[in-house]
């Protein structure tokens, strides 16, 4: 099967990036406005951008009329956001989060989710995560013509990991058991892991 882009409508672009691109970490988000409302949103657009410094990036695609989405209004107007980690514990609440909640609602309060204080930004995170990356924000990059998209990339600048899924320095992913988005309505867990020791390259061969 050969697409050329140009002639694929936007719905069919979608299927294929979703489709394809497979499995897709999920940052479940919370921002707040400038009066302080709290929003917590997923979005599966989402990956490490840079290691020193240590940086983030979220992609939040724009709503009709080219109208940031309430977390891309919140992160380029306050500067501060939180990443909480989703796992199978904590993935159907992360569901519920994703509804279309008009931008003067809390998602937080709505939905009674606890919050705890972050010790870097002002923004809370979720009780219901075992891992939180706070970010501040370093640049937002608006992708289309007209405007489509809003690519986040957030500094982080501070970590909290509970400490049953943290040993000797690392992250132990079974331990952790986190969730990935597919397509359409299907997510996935960490399933089989294997290695494959990265080679030495040997210039002599």
């Amino acid at each position: 099967m050969e697409l050329r882009i140009s002639d694929l409508e936007r719905q069919e672009k979608y299927k294929l990036l979703i489709g394809g691109i497979i499995p897709r970490p999920i940052a479940w988000v919370t921002s707040h406005n400038q009066s302080g409302l709290v929003n917590a949103a997923p979005f599966s657009y989402f990956n490490v951008a840079c290691i020193d410094p240590m940086m983030i990036s979220i992609s939040v695609s724009r709503k009709p009329g080219q109208v940031m989405k309430d977390t891309a209004r919140n992160i380029s107007e306050i500067g501060e956001f939180v990443i909480n980690m989703v796992d199978v514990h904590n993935v159907a609440f992360v569901n519920e989060t994703s509804a279309d909640f008009p931008a003067d609602q809390s998602e937080v309060e709505a939905l009674k989710l606890d919050v705890l204080p972050s010790k870097a930004v002002k923004v809370p995170r979720l009780a219901l995560s075992r891992i939180h990356f706070e970010c501040e924000l370093h640049q937002i990059v608006t992708l289309g013509e007209p405007a489509a998209s809003d690519l986040i990339i957030g500094e982080v600048v501070h970590v909290h990991i509970d400490d049953d899924i943290y040993f000797s320095g690392k992250i132990d992913a079974e331990k952790f058991a986190p969730v990935s988005r597919l397509a359409g309505h299907t997510y996935a867990t960490l399933g089989d892991m294997f290695d494959h020791p990265r080679p030495v390259h040997d210039p002599e061969k």
